[in-house]
């Protein structure tokens, strides 16, 4: 039989903590991604790594506390871990590949595309890979068009939020592109939702796995301790928080010339004749 499908069981209390952890690890990534397009290249790996997890770790963390208001009735939902735990390592490895195109090759044209198709297929990834994880005494079934439309949503959001990035602009331009990007996370989760029905089995063994109590605890304690560090390292760094748009290119910040300096470099005047005082004359410097 059909089961019927609540995803706000709880009212508005998980969308809206739900969005706020898409903003905050959007926020953070954002400002990662715009700090490695300002460094040396020693540098960029580390910030482009942070970025990733600090999305990654957001948009995951954002799909399971929604899911702490979904239900469906006479089917208690339970959680396998390993599957679950592995929807945080693709988002994170998926995240990464785009925000690594970008990061060196810039946002614009075709890196651009790339990164944001790969970073939103990351994305939906994610989502659906946790959706698989569940367990319940049901089938689950989705609609296709409404499935490949939470996926273009996915691809748009993560491509709008690498052009932020890219934009290399102040803080404040950071903090609405986060907010559009938690948004557009939303949005495709809640969209994947709605392409959902449960075909609820009358007779079988109750499913089997963790439940959402029983994830619940490692799933805030774990990514939100590393989205409150990824924050502690943004919060020290000046130029992460009040970025300029006139910030200089790399090759020409200050203490690393591109050339070698001869401003500071003194001449001495040649040499004129002077005046004797009385009858000499006065004459040149003689070559010997």
């Amino acid at each position: 039989m059909q089961g019927t499908v609540d995803g706000f069981s709880y009212g508005l209390v998980t969308p809206l903590v739900a969005y706020l952890m898409a903003c905050l690890g959007g926020a953070l990534g954002l400002r990662c991604t715009t700090r490695a397009l300002l460094v040396t290249h020693s540098w960029r790996p580390g910030w482009l790594a942070l970025a990733s997890a600090a999305i990654g770790s957001g948009i995951w963390t954002m799909h399971f506390v929604a899911m702490m208001g979904f239900t469906v009735e006479g089917a208690p939902i339970h959680y396998d871990k390993p599957m679950t735990y592995a929807s945080l390592g693709v988002a994170i490895v998926m995240v990464g590949v785009g925000i690594f195109i970008v990061g060196y090759k810039g946002a614009s044209g075709t890196a651009l595309f790339t990164g944001g198709t790969i970073t939103g297929l990351g994305i939906a990834s994610m989502h659906y890979l946790g959706m698989a994880g569940m367990r319940l005494n049901g089938t689950l079934e989705y609609n296709t068009v409404t499935v490949a439309a939470s996926v273009v949503i996915a691809m748009v959001a993560a491509t709008a939020a690498l052009w932020a990035a890219g934009q290399v602009r102040g803080f404040l331009w950071s903090v609405g592109a986060s907010l559009v990007m938690g948004l557009a996370v939303s949005g495709m989760h809640y969209t994947g939702m709605a392409a959902l029905s449960v075909h609820v089995h009358g007779t079988g063994a109750p499913a089997t796995g963790d439940s959402p109590a029983g994830l619940l605890a490692p799933m805030l304690i774990g990514p939100l301790a590393f989205l409150c560090l990824a924050g502690v390292v943004v919060l020290r760094d000046p130029l992460m928080v009040m970025g300029k748009p006139n910030w200089a290119p790399v090759e020409h910040k200050p203490g690393v010339p591109a050339h070698t300096p001869f401003h500071h470099t003194a001449r001495r005047a040649p040499l004129r004749p002077r005046k004797k005082v009385g009858h000499q004359e006065s004459r040149a410097p003689q070559n010997r």
